[in-house]
C-alpha cells in the first residue's frame, strides 16, 4: 500500500457519467455500515461479543485460501462476495475514494456493462490469485483491492498523459503533478516490493493488487489496443461551471486479515 501519497486526477470538461462505479461505491458503503465492521449496528453488540461476530462475519463472506480450492460451492463464490466486503473504516474509505477517481472514467471509456464485467471478473481473478499462492492460508481475505487495482491497470493505459497530483512526503508533502505512465508503475513498484516482505508486515494481499493491476492493464492493451490510449483529461466542471478535482485516499486500501 501507497501510504505517502494522495493523487488526484483531472477529469474531462463534461461532468462524468458512470452509474456503475456510482452503485459499487453506494453497494459497498451499505454493506459496511450494516455489518459488524463498522461498529454502527448494535445488532452485533460490543466488545468481545463484537469482534466475535466480526471474525465470524469476514469467514463467511470473505475468501480462506485454504477452503477454497476444496470444492466447496460457498468457498468457490467467495472471490465475489468479498469484494464487498472491508475491514474498517480506513480500509473503506481508501478503496472507495481511489474507485472514484480512476473509475469514472475508465467506465465512460468501457462502457457500463462492459466494465461492470471487467470489474466482477478481475477482482474474482485477483483475489483467485492471491489465494492459489497462498493455499494453505486459513486468514479471511476481504476488500475491493483486486478489481480496483484493475481499474488503476486499465486507466493506465487507457489515459497514459492523465495528470495525477501526488503528495510527496521529501518534497515537505507539496503537490506534484506527473502523468499517469510515471504515478501508476511507480506505485505498481511498490506493491511488488511489498509483496516480497509480506510476510514482515500486517495482513496485506499485496499479491492481489498486482495481479489485478496486470489484469487490468494487460484487458484494456487488449480491448482496446487498436484504438489506443487516450491523452490528458482536461478538468471536471461541477454543475454550477466550476472546475472542480476529487482527491482521492493514499492507495487501495489494504486486503488480507483486516479483523480488528
Amino acid at each position: 500500500m501507497i501510504s505517502h501519497r494522495s493523487p488526484t486526477v483531472s477529469r474531462t470538461s463534461r461532468y462524468p457519467s458512470a452509474p456503475v462505479t456510482y452503485t459499487l461505491l453506494i453497494l459497498c458503503c451499505l454493506v459496511f455500515v450494516i455489518g459488524p465492521a463498522s461498529g454502527l449496528n448494535q445488532a452485533y453488540g460490543s466488545g468481545e461479543a463484537l469482534l466475535a461476530a466480526q471474525r465470524a462475519y469476514f469467514h463467511r463472506w470473505g475468501v480462506i485460501p485454504a477452503e477454497l480450492f476444496q470444492g466447496s460451492l460457498r468457498a468457490v463464490l467467495t472471490p465475489a462476495t468479498a469484494l464487498f466486503v472491508h475491514g474498517n473504516w480506513v480500509h473503506l474509505l481508501g478503496n472507495m475514494l481511489f474507485l472514484y477517481v480512476f473509475g469514472v472514467m475508465t467506465e465512460e471509456r468501457m462502457g457500463r456493462t462492459e466494465f461492470a464485467l471487467f470489474y466482477l471478473g478481475c477482482g474474482y481473478l485477483a483475489l483467485l490469485g492471491y489465494a492459489a499462492a497462498n493455499s494453505a492460508s486459513e486468514q479471511s481475505l476481504v476488500g475491493a483491492s483486486g478489481a480496483i487495482s484493475a481499474v488503476l491497470g486499465a486507466f493506465l493505459y487507457l489515459f497514459p498523459t492523465a495528470r495525477v497530483t501526488s503528495l510527496l512526503p521529501f518534497l515537505f508533502f507539496l503537490p506534484v503533478r506527473f502523468p499517469a505512465w510515471v504515478v501508476l508503475p511507480f506505485w505498481a513498484s511498490l506493491q511488488w516490493l511489498a509483496a516480497g516482505r509480506a510476510d514482515q508486515g500486517p495482513g496485506v494481499a499485496y499479491l492481489a493488487h498486482l495481479v489485478g493491476f496486470g489484469l487490468g492493464f494487460c484487458y484494456a492493451w487488449a480491448r482496446f489496443g487498436k484504438k489506443g490510449p487516450k491523452g490528458g483529461l482536461g478538468r471536471a466542471v461541477v454543475g454550477d461551471g466550476r472546475a472542480a478535482k476529487v482527491k482521492s485516499a493514499p492507495a487501495p486500501a489494504p486486503e488480507g486479515e483486516n479483523q480488528p
